[in-house]
């Protein structure tokens, strides 16, 4: 009873401490005119959390700090990669801003930020169980930390050579095909889930609960249907004519050989 009332106490604060870290991000994106620097925040969010879960945990065991070492990594590459490449409020949410009119300076706290902090609350299940869990590693956390490695590699590989195409005055206009892109039209997105499914692994090896599932699974469709490929593939499309093309030899999502041109 009293293991279970810790538990529930550590998720209440974590879940607090990231819906105030989101209001107070808020009110900076009233001040900028700017809701998409929530994308920044996006990954430091599930370091933050994983953090504060450790912090209501008795002792630091060895499954924290390699949870602590994967997200911190991960988040800090990604955060930097979406803040150098930042240019202004991003398109979604300019729609998003002319669509709701005067309504948008209160309407995006709860349409964006919140819901945001809540979906990273919900995702990070698996790291808040692990970092807390004093049970002895296994195999499933080797599994899981190789998973988790492996995605962010992939993740990190397949923005740098999006990176650098970008960079290229001379590939203006075209469509990024070459490297990992060649396998896969969204490589980075397919490194994220990886890595979601990796830490799901180590979360269930140090508490074998189910419904940690929930974590990858709701990962994985927001990278597919929400606001990863789906998004994405509507407008690269009507802007990009050769990426129909592209969309017919290559795989939306797990990278596989692509098929020959015809």
């Amino acid at each position: 009873m009293a293991y279970a009332f810790c538990h529930m106490t550590a998720a209440v604060l974590t879940l607090a401490l990231v819906l105030s870290a989101a209001a107070i991000l808020w009110l900076v994106s009233l001040c900028l005119r700017d809701s998409s620097i929530v994308d920044i925040f996006w990954a430091p969010g599930f370091a933050l959390v994983a953090w504060a879960a450790v912090g209501t945990a008795p002792a630091i065991a060895g499954r924290a700090w390699l949870v602590l070492g994967l997200v911190g990594i991960w988040s800090v590459r990604l955060a930097l990669h979406i803040l150098l490449r930042h240019r202004g409020e991003d398109r979604r949410y300019a729609a998003m801003r002319a669509k709701a009119g005067a309504r948008w300076w209160w309407q995006s706290l709860f349409q964006v930020f919140l819901l945001q902090a809540a979906l990273i609350w919900i995702i990070s299940a698996p790291l808040q169980v692990a970092v807390a869990a004093h049970a002895p590693l296994g195999l499933l956390d080797l599994a899981g930390a190789i998973l988790a490695a492996a995605g962010l590699a992939i993740e990190a590989l397949a923005d740098l050579q999006l990176t650098r195409f970008r960079a290229l005055q001379a590939n203006s206009g075209k469509v990024m095909d070459q490297g990992l892109w060649a396998w896969s039209r969204h490589p980075n997105y397919f490194g994220d889930a990886l890595l979601w499914w990796g830490f799901f692994l180590i979360g269930f090896g140090a508490t074998p609960l189910w419904w940690l599932l929930v974590s990858p699974v709701v990962m994985t469709i927001l990278l597919l249907r929400v606001s990863g490929v789906s998004l994405l593939e509507d407008s690269i499309a009507e802007r990009r004519p050769a990426y129909a093309a592209y969309i017919r030899r290559t795989s939306a999502f797990i990278p596989w050989p692509p098929k020959p041109q015809a």
